[in-house]
């Protein structure tokens, strides 16, 4: 495990590490009763602000958690990444990034203002609503259930469950309050950005977005893409060395919404977040980290999960920069 750690913390066995992953759960939990559990999707407003949990999962495959770690926790936009990466090897970089751009916003992640303002109208990125939903149309598939199993296949091999589903109430609960996503597709239909059914896209946008998992699911991911994409265990590559790099280059740019640069300054790791309160995150080369603190802050991040993340990057030097 001495792959974490400074020199001077370079011996420290996992009993070590995991105890002082608690104390920091301990510490940081606190700041939970200062944020909010996301309501304006009903079925998300049930959550339990004061869960707080981390998981460590190394590329040689070692794994150490500590606090809430067992709950599951729908991906909400963490599936974007996965969405992108299967839609990059489904339809190859130019025809993807004909619809969708490569640049961060400041805006909201759910805003309409730049598909209105810049030209073409096309989504700034694909870790934006309107941008995962143009990457959610070009999802190879005969039909919403092809896709989504194929979504599903992807994710089980990326994480090591077997038996990852969606939450098939928190998809209809997504359904119905979506009227602004609904506003976002049927504009980027009208400008040609998606192609197809506009009903049922969303469809399977809800669905992924409702794909469920717990920490070490999220951990195993971004192990995966700490090592380039391939599997920990048999070096199979499940995501081209190529697309890996997009995948955690918008998790620096683009991937804790409105607030990535100063996430990029203060912790400095690849990440997605998701308004369920999970993080997803690749230090390259090294592990995955995976998150739940469902009590976020004003820009939908997880207001505990960051400040646990932002401790464990100065102690252990884990910045990229």
């Amino acid at each position: 495990m001495n792959v974490l750690f400074t020199q001077n913390e370079s011996e420290l066995n996992e009993t070590e590490i995991q105890s002082i992953l608690e104390d920091m759960i301990t510490t940081h939990k606190a700041k939970c009763c200062t944020g909010k559990v996301a309501d304006y999707i009903p079925e998300l407003g049930k959550a339990n602000e004061n869960q707080l949990g981390i998981s460590i999962c190394t590329v040689q495959g070692q794994l150490i958690e500590a606090g809430d770690v067992d709950s599951p926790i729908t991906l909400q936009s963490i599936s974007k990444v996965i969405t992108l990466a299967l839609a990059l090897m489904d339809q190859g970089e130019q025809k993807v990034f004909e619809k969708i751009g490569m640049e961060p916003t400041g805006d909201p992640f759910n805003s309409i203002v730049k598909l209105e303002t810049i030209s073409p109208n096309k989504p700034l990125n694909p870790m934006i609503n309107a941008g995962a939903i143009a990457v959610t149309s070009l999802i190879k598939g005969a039909d919403v259930e092809e896709k989504l199993e194929r979504i599903l296949s992807f994710i089980r091999k990326l994480s090591g469950n077997s038996k990852i589903t969606y939450n098939k109430k928190m998809a209809r609960s997504e359904e119905e309050t979506a009227n602004l996503n609904r506003a976002l597709a049927f504009f980027m239909k009208e400008h040609g950005v998606i192609e197809g059914e506009v009903d049922h896209i969303l469809e399977l946008y809800f669905k992924h977005c409702a794909i469920e998992g717990c920490c070490k699911d999220l951990a195993r991911i971004g192990a995966v893409l700490a090592n380039n994409g391939k599997d920990l265990q048999t070096g199979e590559t499940i995501i081209p060395l190529h697309i890996a790099r997009i995948c955690k280059t918008f998790m620096v740019t683009c991937g804790m919404y409105n607030a990535s640069g100063e996430f990029a300054i203060r912790v400095g790791i690849p990440a997605k977040s998701g308004v369920s309160g999970g993080i997803l995150a690749a230090l390259p080369f090294k592990l995955g980290l995976g998150v739940i603190g469902p009590a976020l802050d004003e820009r939908g991040n997880s207001i505990a999960g960051v400040a646990l993340l932002e401790e464990m990057s100065q102690r252990w030097n884990f910045s990229i920069f």
